[in-house]
């Protein structure tokens, strides 16, 4: 496969800013996903019983249920986003010849993320974001909708990370577009309802 060409262009352009919804939707949530880990855990040491051990199994899928399903929203915006950057860039002069596809930016976003969006998000407890963002784009180029678990295979369930990868290096691999610079490319990060209090204090000063 060749190399991706690095974009060789002047100036500099402001991405949107990316808007991230909570990870988490709820407390019952990351109480599923604990006793998930916990039940995970105690699987591979070999505990409990035959029966305990099948209580065991559907605790680790519905965990495991409950990660894609959050990486599916995280995937939502971040698809958003990306939207939003090749739409933004199809307006500039400069920039409209090279048909920037939406890979270049996420590439952007994983793999060169400016050092204060990932301040924010190691600050939030999101250290490898780059495997969330590149796999929450893989769910979410699968699904148009989260699908319920009565329709994924428990090995799929089990193993969704996997599968996410692949989708993700499939995804990229259909356009792989340009390198683009982050000192050309800035671009912000704000939670939901971060980025809503700082519209409504914009407003009032307005």
């Amino acid at each position: 496969m060749p190399e991706t060409p690095k974009l060789d262009i002047e100036g500099k352009f402001a991405l949107p800013p990316l808007i991230l919804h909570p990870f988490t939707e709820s407390t019952s949530t990351v109480r599923v996903l604990e006793s998930a880990k916990a039940s995970l855990t105690r699987l591979r040491e070999g505990e409990g019983d035959g029966e305990e051990n099948g209580d065991i199994e559907r605790q680790m899928l519905e965990g495991r249920f409950t990660e894609l399903r959050m990486l599916y929203y995280v995937g939502k915006d971040v698809y958003r986003w990306l939207d939003q950057c090749v739409d933004n860039c199809s307006r500039s002069p400069e920039l409209l010849q090279h048909h920037i596809p939406a890979q270049s930016f996420s590439q952007l976003l994983i793999e060169q993320a400016p050092e204060d969006v990932a301040e924010k998000l190691r600050n939030w407890g999101v250290v490898e974001f780059s495997r969330i963002f590149s796999r929450s784009i893989g769910i979410f180029s699968q699904f148009k909708e989260p699908p319920p678990p009565a329709l994924l295979q428990n090995n799929y369930l089990r193993y969704y990370y996997r599968y996410a990868d692949f989708a993700y290096s499939g995804w990229r691999d259909l356009k792989p577009g340009y390198i683009l610079n982050p000192a050309q490319f800035p671009f912000t990060l704000y939670a939901s309802g971060e980025y809503t209090r700082m519209l409504e204090e914009e407003w009032k000063e307005g």
